[in-house]
């Protein structure tokens, strides 16, 4: 895997973050990128990754260390600072070095295939068949895409503990203001105890009725009210700066929060634009998936395209967008990638819109699924049918089977990185990681067939081979 992995590349993307000169040496991105890699592939924390790397010299290589060393090469926080300075973006550059270097081989294998076969048949074609130059290329390939949530490690959000977390962190804020106020200030009053024993009443019920639910919502309001108004006066004779930027961002984020429930409980509706579901990690939306296990869930959205097992990340929202508007984007950049449309497309239903269709049309591209229209009268026209609808929900299988790999061997079913651009570069480290899997599996097929192909060489060549040529044999 180390010697796959483009490190120049990726080492001339990493030097553009380190624009001065001054300070310590930035360690090298084979470290950076390398222990993140190491994470990502054994599943470990960042202080697990930290020990095994200690331990173990075969990692210690592959982070580009010289010699095996005792002590650890970086303290367990450096990761949290690699995954803030290797964006998501640079990663992708990474990956399409990668994808460049397999579909070569892949060109040079196939070139070799059928330069063995037209050999084999000493069929000469006439330069008359060859297409022009300036011809358009056929559609070629099979586009298989599909969306999915990556949830984030965050609690199940309900309104009451929304606004109880809420109240809490308010009142320390509040605590925090008073101790830069002179002594002779009476602290303002909060009704934590009394707030906290409502708070308990209905949170350790088994069922709550509705009024009882929104009362208490209600309640937790109205002290959430009334502190917000608490730092407002404080923060009249106390300037705010002199809260740590942690707090100064809770503080923004609870009076959002607020705003979001107080409309939601005067309206009583249960839905609001860019609804905040952890105040720690603002950023999280919720997704409805509608899956039987379950139908909301709460972190980013993404969508991928597979192409022979090659997966990319196309997208990646805290927003539920429509993956169904992405289609012909997709089409798009696999025909940047690979010079031509693909031959078929294999997509979910919400893919398959009558403006998808029409525009798949128009460039000879199939999408798969069932066609518009009855099905036809001729019994054999319609076993055809049938048979190509399963061939292409089989293929379909292919994404789905790259999100089961994810989320069961890999982190995605849980995205433990809490800011924003951490948890993209998260995402795009574990596909980093499946692609480089199916490389290392590419190569190792190739010499599975090479070694049995010798074996099976070494086999019968014994009985037909000179005396004189079997030292050579061996040695080969």
């Amino acid at each position: 895997m180390a010697e796959i992995i483009p490190w120049p590349e990726a080492e001339n993307v990493y030097a553009g973050k380190f624009p001065s000169k001054k300070g310590a040496p930035a360690l090298s991105v084979r470290m950076a990128l390398g222990s993140l890699i190491i994470k990502e592939k054994l599943g470990l924390s960042d202080q697990e990754t930290v020990d095994q790397i200690k331990e173990n010299p075969y990692l210690q290589y592959f982070i580009g260390l010289e010699r095996y060393q005792n002590e650890a090469p970086f303290d367990a926080s450096m990761l949290t600072w690699f995954r803030k300075r290797i964006e998501y973006s640079d990663l992708d550059t990474v990956q399409e070095k990668l994808r460049l270097m397999l579909v070569a081989k892949e060109q040079e294998q196939e070139r070799q295939k059928n330069k063995k076969a037209k050999e084999e048949s000493n069929d000469k074609h006439d330069t008359d068949d060859e297409p022009p130059a300036d011809a358009e290329p056929k559609n070629q390939g099979k586009l298989i895409v599909d969306a999915t949530c990556a949830p984030a490690d965050i609690a199940y959000p309900t309104d009451l503990g929304l606004l109880n977390d809420a109240r809490e962190k308010s009142e320390k804020i509040i605590d925090k203001l008073h101790a830069h106020m002179p002594k002779k200030v009476k602290k303002p009053r909060t009704y934590r105890q009394k707030a906290r024993k409502d708070f308990l009443k209905l949170s350790m019920k088994r069922n709550v009725a509705k009024k009882h639910r929104e009362r208490g919502n209600g309640k937790q309001l109205q002290y959430l009210n009334r502190n917000l108004k608490s730092i407002g006066a404080l923060s009249s004779n106390v300037s705010l700066q002199v809260l740590e930027p942690y707090w100064y961002r809770t503080l923004l984020v609870i009076t959002e929060l607020y705003r979001q429930q107080q409309q939601m409980h005067q309206s009583g509706q249960k839905r609001i634009d860019d609804r905040i579901v952890s105040i720690s990690q603002p950023h999280v939306r919720p997704v409805v998936r509608g899956k039987a296990s379950a139908k909301t869930e709460f972190g980013m959205k993404l969508s991928i395209s597979v192409v022979n097992g090659w997966s990319t990340v196309e997208r990646m929202s805290w927003k539920n967008y429509n993956e169904g508007c992405d289609l012909k984007r997709d089409i798009e950049r696999y025909r940047v990638r690979y010079g031509y449309y693909p031959e078929s497309v294999h997509a979910d239903k919400i893919y398959r819109t009558q403006e998808n269709r029409n525009w798949c049309k128009e460039h000879g591209i199939r999408l798969s699924g069932i066609p518009l229209g009855r099905p036809p009268k001729d019994a054999e026209k319609n076993r055809v049918r049938q048979k190509q609808i399963r061939e292409d929900e089989g293929i379909r299988n292919g994404v789905e089977g790259k999100f089961g790999e994810a989320k069961r061997r890999y982190g995605l079913k849980r995205i433990m990185a809490k800011l924003s651009g951490t948890s993209q570069t998260t995402v795009s480290i574990i596909f980093l990681v499946m692609n480089l899997q199916r490389m290392l599996s590419v190569l190792f097929a190739c010499f599975r067939v090479l070694r049995y192909s010798w074996a099976q060489y070494r086999r019968y060549s014994c009985f037909y081979a000179p005396a004189e040529h079997s030292f050579a044999l061996s040695a080969c």
